[in-house]
């Protein structure tokens, strides 16, 4: 699903180069479920932004699923990531104004998927993350572990191959971080490729594999 060959991305901070990754190699498997660990500083968000296509490597190559994406243009970036990943936010990244359907039909609507055919799919996603009695519900009107899966099923809605979840738990008391791992544990069962970002072991651990970053190198 993911492989990575030799990449580096070197940022310019005050007339100077910052090299956060350092020359990364992995390779992640359809359908696995793995922990990206390390420090702050270690490299890990980068490589999470280029996992995601929100970023590109400043040398090397990144293939998501198969497609060399490391030269693509915005437009075609975009493209990618509303075909090929959910994103799953620390801070959920909801819009207030809108309501639990709609926040999850935000994706289909810029896939150009018509009305009828959103409001089926947004319904069942929110139903495989327990929130079919909360559809119309903004919010503020739920609790964080509630904004969390609403952002679950967002992932969900275009059957994106790829979830990247960054700190998904991180705003969360530990029953509702149980419930969210619990939740992309079952996504990863259904065949979901799963990459979590965490500073927390015991988060880790729901992970089938673990990968460790140092000064923005994979740490062996």
């Amino acid at each position: 699903m993911i492989e990575l060959q030799d990449v580096s991305r070197i940022y310019r901070v005050g007339g100077q180069e910052v090299k956060a990754v350092a020359g990364i190699s992995l390779k992640i498997e359809r359908g696995d479920f793995v922990a990206l660990r390390g420090p702050s500083g270690s490299g890990k968000s980068s490589i999470m932004n280029i996992l995601g296509c929100l970023d590109k490597p400043t040398a090397g190559h990144y293939f998501l699923d198969g497609q060399n994406v490391s030269f693509l243009n915005d437009r075609e970036l975009a493209a990618v990531r509303n075909r090929k990943i959910g994103f799953v936010h620390q801070n959920f990244n909801l819009l207030p104004r809108l309501n639990a359907m709609e926040n999850v039909e935000l994706p289909m609507t810029y896939a150009g998927v018509v009305r009828q055919e959103r409001i089926e799919r947004a319904r069942e996603a929110l139903q495989t993350v327990g929130l079919a009695h909360r559809l119309d519900h903004h919010p503020v009107q739920l609790s964080g572990g509630e904004q969390q899966r609403v952002a679950i099923a967002r992932a969900l809605v275009n059957a994106a191959p790829l979830i990247l979840a960054d700190e998904p738990t991180g705003n969360l008391d530990s029953k509702s971080s149980v419930e969210i791992m619990t939740i992309l544990q079952s996504l990863n069962e259904r065949g979901s490729t799963i990459v979590l970002v965490t500073h927390e072991a015991d988060v880790a651990e729901w992970a089938r594999h673990s990968v460790y970053f140092k000064d923005g190198k994979l740490a062996h």
